[in-house]
């Protein structure tokens, strides 16, 4: 019964996307086109969550779990913990309604002969908290659009209109939706950046860092674990901005040489800090 129930929401969401799509061709042809941005047409929804779901207590990796059958639905993952890991035998049809329900709990899809580590890499859809005071709304608009495209989530904390306003304020709401969780990385842009960086950096847990180009994106990725990156709209062409942002997105943390000076860069935080001891956030913004 659930597979058919499956197959039923299946066959809707392909009839709407049918529909989607002919809504873009129609409007092809009328919709204002900007030199060398491509925006999507007709119909374009993104739902995001109002708040954290509940979500179990962490708990050890387990090993992956495995389905028999020649079809993975989203009844066959219900046992599969949050953040956990399923094995599909090669030639198993995942229906599309199973697979927004393991990106939804983050459950890793994999072939049977991946590890969990690589399983994580080969996640490339993320949850990212963006934020922009005026100097950087046009930029981080356009930024939004094309992350949204790729298939990643945002949490946009503002601001959505170019009044002037304070960086400090959106660079905290980054960096708390980072620290506490609901973002796996953080995106801030400022006219400079450099604000952006010191406001989120005192939000314990959070290692903000300025990207002005792609080797620095990639070196406070591998160097110095950061987990929000902040970026200057006044300073950047959008081309430049993209891939520095691709750049951080897709560097792994690095080796266990670098996790020994993260730790020391923690513990002056604990020492000088009220709050209690920063956990620190999974990294998910590992390569593709």
């Amino acid at each position: 019964m659930t597979n058919e129930l499956d197959v039923r929401a299946l066959a809707r969401r392909v009839i709407g996307r049918v529909l989607a799509e002919r809504g873009r061709a129609e409007l092809a042809t009328t919709e204002p086109r900007v030199a060398g941005v491509s925006r999507p047409t007709g119909v374009h929804v993104v739902v995001e969550p109002g708040g954290v779901p509940a979500r179990p207590a962490p708990s050890q990796p387990s090993a992956p779990r495995n389905s028999g059958s020649g079809l993975v639905t989203a009844d066959d993952l219900r046992s599969t913990p949050d953040g956990g890991h399923f094995a599909v035998s090669r030639g198993t049809i995942v229906t599309e309604l199973a697979r927004e329900e393991a990106w939804r709990r983050r459950i890793a899809l994999t072939d049977g002969s991946e590890t969990p580590e690589a399983a994580r890499r080969s996640d490339a859809r993320l949850r990212i908290a963006v934020g922009a005071d005026h100097g950087g709304f046009e930029l981080k608009q356009e930024l939004a659009e094309w992350l949204r495209e790729a298939g990643h989530v945002l949490l946009d904390h503002g601001t959505f209109d170019a009044n002037t306003v304070d960086y400090p304020d959106f660079a905290r709401a980054v960096a708390e939706a980072v620290a506490d969780g609901r973002a796996d990385v953080g995106l801030c842009v400022d006219g400079a950046g450099i604000g952006s960086a010191m406001a989120a950096n005192k939000v314990p847990g959070v290692r903000a860092a300025n990207g002005f180009d792609v080797a620095s994106a990639k070196n406070a990725r591998e160097h110095n674990f950061a987990n929000v990156l902040t970026l200057g709209g006044k300073r950047l062409t959008r081309q430049a901005a993209r891939e520095i942002v691709e750049a951080f997105l897709t560097t792994p943390w690095g080796e266990e040489r670098h996790a020994r000076r993260i730790d020391k860069i923690d513990a002056i935080e604990r020492q000088y800090s009220k709050a209690p001891a920063a956990h620190r956030p999974n990294d998910r913004g590992r390569t593709r």
